[in-house]
């Protein structure tokens, strides 16, 4: 196996404090919806939680876009700008994760630092940076002060507009981290992938191109 440097030391915080704050947001906000059924907290404590790990997620946010900004490696979320490539790619990685995975063939796509994601990824992790975690993060905040924000909740279509958005996006969001878990497991072992996200360091087969 050779190694290669695929995620710097930023990004595995980045991706850490993320996926902490996810889990966090993710139960405390099942508490807040369900206060009744679900009594690990109380209601109060719960809003506390949610709000300071909402918090640490803008931040995060900005921290990942400043990150890529600075080092010039946004494109690496940016498809291929032929549709064609783009589609061709698309549907030769959803082949091997359908069928060929299973029959032991190699992934068709090989990251470097500068190629990190597939087609595939590229198109999801795009949607999500740039359109579903900002509208989290937005509706989050309109309902952490709504006082403060209600012109900008009244241009929304109103509170319960702004919160179907915020619960629509999170069942997404939690239905995402169930895929992306099962795809972390797709490496060369079952941890491969997981172990790279604190090293750095991916393994690939040195035959495998």
């Amino acid at each position: 196996m050779k190694k290669i440097y695929l995620h710097p030391l930023p990004i595995r915080i980045w991706h850490w404090v993320n996926a902490l704050s996810f889990l966090m947001l993710i139960f405390t906000g099942l508490q807040i919806r369900y206060r009744d059924m679900m009594r690990v907290m109380s209601f109060e404590t719960s809003v506390d939680v949610h709000n300071i790990f909402g918090f640490v997620l803008i931040f995060n946010f900005f921290i990942w876009l400043l990150y890529y900004v600075i080092s010039g490696k946004l494109k690496i979320y940016i498809p291929a700008l032929s549709p064609r490539k783009f589609i061709e790619g698309c549907i030769r990685q959803a082949i091997y994760y359908g069928y060929g995975i299973f029959r032991g063939e190699p992934n068709p796509h090989h990251s470097t630092p500068d190629n990190k994601f597939n087609p595939m990824q590229q198109m999801a992790y795009l949607n999500i940076m740039a359109m579903f975690l900002p509208l989290q993060l937005l509706t989050g905040l309109m309902m952490w002060d709504i006082k403060g924000f209600s012109s900008w909740i009244t241009l929304a279509g109103g509170i319960k507009i702004v919160d179907t958005v915020h619960v629509l996006i999170f069942l997404f969001f939690s239905s995402f981290l169930f895929v992306h878990i099962y795809l972390a497991t797709l490496g060369h072992t079952a941890t491969a992938h997981i172990k790279a996200m604190f090293t750095g360091f991916e393994e690939e087969d040195e035959h495998s191109h």
